[in-house]
């Protein structure tokens, strides 16, 4: 299916790896210029690489939680593509995994909301005088099924993604020209997930349900993309079903 998107600008945070570089690549292959904002250097080579491909990419280090750093990728954009399309944010980090709230300090559980919250709305805020002048103008921001149910141990992680849940609704009330929608994806296996949850190697042989990058990242732009046209304001969970079980043992029906 043709996603509309060639041509198209997309700034994406976190871009350098893990669902937010799938997102770079899935955008690409539709057709899209890229600029790739991450705190990561590694975002520069990435950025190469795919410009020998034959692609359009940028890439601009920055501290998604300063102003100032997003201020600058901004005008970046605006300097070097003319214009904006999307915003996709990909930018966050996990916090403290496996420790309850006596034994989280309140620097660690500030650096999330920091990064997972504060970052996407100085994100927002800056590209949006940009993206109102497009017409087909998309926010799409990767949040997490752990903003609809509660995992041990990243009590952090699930505020803030909750959080990130109704940053996505007051953004798209406020500005109804723009599309504003959230992902809540399940397991994803990306290095961060691999590092919190102890297997370094990957997946293979746990019991957990897990989904690669790219097949994420493809939902993040159907969302971006005008063929999801009717999508505002709302997110699109993608756990293989499990919020949709009861947390009941089987009932025994006679």
């Amino acid at each position: 299916m043709d996603m509309d998107l060639s041509g198209r600008i997309t700034l994406i945070t976190g871009g350098a790896s893990g669902i937010g570089l799938a997102c770079v690549h899935a955008m690409v292959d539709e057709g899209a210029k890229v600029l790739i904002v991450d705190r990561d250097s590694a975002g520069a080579e990435v950025a190469r690489d795919l410009n020998l491909k034959g692609h359009s990419v940028a890439f601009f280090h920055a501290d998604i939680t300063s102003e100032p750093d997003i201020q600058k990728a901004v005008q970046y954009a605006k300097d070097t593509f003319g214009r904006l399309d999307t915003l996709i944010g990909c930018a966050g980090v996990s916090g403290p995994v496996g420790s309850t709230s006596p034994d989280i300090s309140v620097e660690d559980w500030d650096r999330v909301m920091a990064v997972n919250v504060k970052g996407n709305f100085i994100a927002a805020k800056h590209t949006l005088p940009l993206l109102i002048e497009s017409d087909v103008a998309t926010i799409v921001f990767l949040a997490s099924d752990s903003a609809l149910v509660a995992f041990e141990g990243m009590t952090p992680y699930c505020a803030s993604k909750g959080a990130l849940l109704m940053l996505t609704k007051g953004l798209s009330v406020d500005h109804p020209q723009i599309r504003v929608n959230c992902l809540w994806p399940g397991v994803v296996d990306t290095p961060m997930s691999r590092a919190d949850l102890g297997c370094p190697e990957g997946f293979e042989g746990t019991h957990l349900p897990i989904m690669p990058a790219h097949q994420i990242a493809r939902h993040a732009v159907f969302l971006a993309s005008p063929i999801s046209a009717p999508i505002n304001g709302t997110s699109l969970v993608s756990d293989f079903g499990y919020l949709a079980r009861s947390a009941l043992p089987p009932l025994e029906f006679n």
